[in-house]
């Protein structure tokens, strides 16, 4: 039996879906997804695609992309997939053609020259974009197998949770909000041994 098994949670009501939010169940080692927030940016019966939130990392766009403008708003590692890659999730809606709307007023993806575009033309202010090389992903059946062994909680997503609550308060903030039973969680150690 696993730690996380002595929890008696009740059977989640939100079940996984496009703009909801997976949070790691609180004593996941994975060293990519522990105490980690990913928005499911892309979810369906044939696999699933999201962004890890609250994994910044020191690098700013001009730093990783050749002729990229210099901006100031750091990237974030959206998960152990094709690092190589870029993604962004932005508040501009149809002024980046190409973007996807996966809740409310955030969009994902767009035309990468468009940005650059509105970044050299001071459109783009960091506030409305957040940046992320490499994405987590799951292939058919991976994340249901996953969900069923209580790896992930599902949670609701808004705006200010995405772009205004600070990284590495997102994990436990996001439990808090969700209230009992799920709120006592942000305050257990990493390694139960440790308790």
């Amino acid at each position: 039996m696993e730690i996380k098994d002595l929890f008696n949670l009740p059977e989640q009501k939100l079940g996984a879906k496009t703009g909801r939010l997976l949070v790691s169940e609180p004593f996941m080692q994975d060293p990519y997804f522990k105490r980690s927030v990913v928005l499911l940016t892309e979810h369906s019966e044939n696999g699933s695609f999201g962004l890890i939130l609250n994994k910044p990392i020191p690098m700013y766009l001009h730093e990783a992309i050749e002729n990229a403008p210099s901006f100031d708003s750091k990237l974030a590692l959206g998960g152990p997939v094709q690092k190589e890659t870029l993604h962004y999730l932005h508040l501009l809606g149809d002024r980046i053609p190409n973007s996807t709307e996966v809740m409310d007023g955030i969009y994902w993806g767009g035309d990468f020259e468009t940005i650059k575009d509105l970044i050299k033309t001071k459109e783009l202010r960091p506030d409305n974009i957040r940046l992320f090389v490499g994405y987590s992903g799951w292939a058919e059946g991976q994340l249901a197998s996953e969900m069923d062994s209580k790896s992930w909680i599902v949670a609701r997503a808004n705006k200010k949770l995405l772009f205004e609550e600070k990284p590495e308060k997102l994990w436990a903030e996001v439990l808090k909000n969700m209230g009992s039973p799920y709120n006592y969680m942000h305050n257990l150690p990493e390694d139960p041994r440790l308790n």
